[in-house]
């Protein structure tokens, strides 16, 4: 994409020079995710030793075969589908039928309504792994994300910066038999069973979108306080409904351990803030040392709002639906409206 015309587009004449550095940094439409999206940091062949599958030659290889479909993903196609196995399935069945009991005791109201709807739409039953193509398709109708399959880990800035076009990178590849109830990293059950169901909610889209337009042209320091932000509140938040507390966070959604111990063990709790979270160690290889907790789903996008005021980054960037780029100046209400989604 030649940024300097992009540029000319989005600021007017006599600024061009002063924001083109700036916007070679950034993605300006979804099609510069395929650039970003294949910078990955690690996938299947780099397991940890501590992983449950880094002796398992045969789940690496399937690992290996599973990324390089993502890996050949270029926005405007149809995403791949995996023809997961009998046992890769099995996988899924044992941690879905098991989540879905803890879901109706634990999970905040606006997961369910989501979750319900996903099953008596067909696309969450516990027999067979849903296909990335089918869920982005129901999510954009709800709410305009889409999913992006990627290989493994992006940095914080690549994973951020694709949220403020609502699109969302996701793995195709599914955690080890042998440990179906934990994954220290985000699979396919991660990113279905605990994403999926809060994308497709209108609130909590807005939220996430808004943490990937401040990510746009922050520097280092932001982006890393950004990430933090996300990883205790769209990861690991939780919530409180009627008194009792509920969890709205995908890494605790889509794990039976960690959702058990943070609703039912004595896990340390705190008032979600933004100096209690910066202030916090994000553990990927297990439980958290503390979670952050909220009135409603309100709470967050005032805390991550204040945040953005604090650091000078306040609507610098927006992006509109109807030209697919990224923009200086506020969409118009008629691009709003064109962009109006299914759900509340």
């Amino acid at each position: 994409m030649d940024v300097d015309v992009v540029a000319e587009k989005i600021v007017g004449n006599g600024t061009v020079e002063q924001l083109t550095a700036e916007l070679q940094q950034i993605p300006l439409s979804k099609h510069d995710l395929n650039y970003s999206s294949k910078r990955v940091l690690m996938y299947g062949k780099d397991l940890d030793a501590d992983h449950p599958g880094f002796r398992d030659k045969k789940y690496r290889e399937r690992r290996v075969e599973i990324s390089r479909l993502s890996e050949q993903f270029i926005w405007g196609n149809d995403i791949p589908r995996v023809d997961y196995t009998a046992e890769e399935n099995q996988t899924w069945s044992t941690l879905f039928e098991r989540l879905r009991k803890l879901y109706l005791k634990h999970a905040c109201k606006e997961y369910l309504e989501n979750f319900h709807l996903l099953e008596r739409e067909g696309l969450f039953r516990p027999d067979k792994i849903p296909q990335l193509a089918d869920v982005s398709k129901f999510i954009k109708d709800r709410t305009g994300f889409e999913l992006y399959p990627v290989a493994g880990y992006l940095s914080p800035k690549d994973f951020l910066n694709a949220l403020a076009f609502r699109v969302f990178h996701a793995s195709q590849y599914i955690r080890h038999p042998a440990c179906p109830f934990y994954s220290p990293e985000p699979d396919v059950c991660h990113e279905l069973l605990g994403h999926v169901p809060m994308f497709a909610n209108s609130q909590f889209a807005e939220f996430s979108q808004e943490i990937g337009l401040a990510s746009l042209g922050a520097d280092e320091e932001d982006v890393q306080k950004l990430a933090k932000l996300y990883f205790f509140t769209v990861e690991f938040g939780i919530c409180s409904e009627n008194g009792q507390k509920k969890v709205y966070g995908a890494g605790l959604l889509s794990s039976v351990d960690e959702l058990t111990y943070a609703m039912e063990g004595a896990p340390k709790l705190l008032p979600l803030s933004i100096e209690g979270i910066l202030e916090a160690e994000c553990v990927i290889v297990s439980f958290q040392n503390a979670y952050f907790t909220c009135n409603d789903l309100k709470e967050p996008m005032s805390v991550l709002r204040n945040f953005i005021k604090s650091r000078s980054l306040q609507k610098k960037y927006y992006y509109d639906p109807l030209k697919d780029q990224i923009t200086t100046s506020e969409p118009t209400s008629t691009a709003c409206k064109a962009a109006s989604f299914k759900a509340p």
